[in-house]
C-alpha cells in the first residue's frame, strides 16, 4: 500500500485527477497506477518544484513511485518504456472504445461518462514516453469533450446526442472535473465479445481515427458489481472469435538483400510485437494477429 500523500498544494490542482486515477488502479493495474503517478510527478516538477509545500508533496510522491517500482520488480512494462507505453495506450483505448460503444448505442450512464474521462487522463499519461501522436491527441480531446457534454446533459435532464455531433462548438471546462471524476469506474473486463469500429458506418469521425484492429468489449460494465456471495455453478465456454486471415505471402517472404532497415523500422517492429503481447493479455487474438503481421511485413519488405 502506498504511503498517503500530504494535502495537495493548490498549484497542483491540474494533476489531482491523475493521482486519483492512480489510487483507483493500485490493485487493479499497478502499471497504470505507476505511470499516472509518474505523469503527476513530472507535471508537478514543471509547475512548482521550489516552494516548501510543493517540494514536500513531490518528495512524498517520489517515495510512492520508488515503492511501486520495487513492488513491480522486473516487470517489462516498467523496465522497458516501449512495453509500458503499449500497456497504457492499449488500456486507455479499450476504455475509450467501451465508452464510445455505449455512447453510439445511446446507453448514457455515469460509468460510461467516467470511462471517457479516465481514458482522457490516461492519454495525458502517455506524454511521459514522449510527444503524443496526433491520433491520441484527438482521442483525448474527443473523450474529454464527450464526458463533459454527456455529464451536463444528464445533470440538466436533457437527452444527449450520440456520436460526434456538435464537437466543434463545445468547450471543456475544468470545473466540471470534480463531478466527472467523483464517480467510481473500472476499466473493461476480458470478453470475447468485441466492438469493431472498423465496421461502423462512421468509424472515422471529426478527424479522430480509431486504429484498425482496436477492440473493446461490447457489453462490459465499467463498474464491476461487488461480490454478492453467490457462487455460480454455470460453466462458461469461450465464444469463437473472428480471426483475420493471415497473408500467405508472409510465410514464404524472405528478406531481400537490398533492404536496409533503419533504427526507426526496428523500433516500429518492436512496438507492433509489444502491442500484440498486450492484446493477448486481453485475449484479443484479432489485434494480436494483425500487429504480428505488420511487424513481419515491415521486417521482410521494409514497408508497412
Amino acid at each position: 500500500m502506498a504511503t498517503p500523500l500530504p494535502p495537495l498544494p493548490p498549484q497542483f490542482r491540474s494533476i489531482q485527477h491523475h493521482l486519483r486515477t492512480a489510487q483507483e488502479h493500485d490493485k487493479r493495474d499497478p502499471v497504470v497506477a505507476y505511470y499516472c503517478r509518474l505523469y503527476a510527478m513530472q507535471t508537478g516538477m514543471k509547475i512548482d518544484s521550489k516552494s516548501p509545500e510543493c517540494r514536500k508533496f513531490l518528495s512524498k510522491l517520489m517515495d510512492q513511485l520508488e515503492t511501486l517500482k520495487k513492488q513491480l520488480g522486473d516487470c517489462d512494462s516498467i523496465t522497458q518504456e516501449i512495453v509500458g507505453s503499449a500497456h497504457v495506450e492499449n488500456y486507455a483505448l479499450k476504455m475509450f472504445l467501451y465508452a464510445d460503444n455505449e455512447d453510439r448505442a445511446e446507453r448514457f450512464h455515469k460509468n460510461m461518462i467516467k470511462s471517457f474521462y479516465t481514458a482522457s487522463l490516461l492519454l495525458d499519461t502517455l506524454s511521459v514516453f514522449g510527444e503524443l501522436t496526433e491520433e491520441n491527441v484527438q482521442h483525448r480531446k474527443y473523450a474529454r469533450w464527450k464526458a463533459t457534454y454527456i455529464h451536463n446533459c444528464l445533470k440538466n435532464g436533457e437527452t444527449p446526442q450520440s456520436g460526434p455531433i456538435g464537437l466543434e462548438g463545445e468547450d471543456y471546462y475544468e470545473d466540471e472535473e470534480e463531478g466527472l471524476s467523483s464517480q467510481g469506474v473500472q476499466g473493461p473486463e476480458r470478453s470475447s465479445s468485441t466492438y469493431d469500429p472498423g465496421n461502423s458506418a462512421n468509424a472515422n469521425y471529426s478527424g479522430i481515427h480509431i486504429p484498425p484492429g482496436a477492440h473493446a468489449p461490447a457489453n462490459t460494465p465499467a463498474e464491476v458489481p461487488h461480490n454478492t456471495g453467490v457462487v455460480s455453478n454455470t460453466i462458461t465456454h469461450p465464444t469463437p472469435q473472428n480471426i483475420p486471415a493471415v497473408d500467405p505471402s508472409l510465410y514464404t517472404e524472405k528478406p531481400q538483400g537490398d533492404i536496409r532497415l533503419t533504427p526507426e523500422d526496428f523500433t516500429r517492429a518492436q512496438k507492433y510485437c509489444k502491442y500484440a503481447g498486450s492484446a493477448l493479455q486481453y485475449e484479443d487474438v484479432n489485434t494480436a494477429v494483425q500487429n504480428l503481421q505488420k511487424a513481419l511485413k515491415l521486417l521482410t519488405t521494409g514497408r508497412e
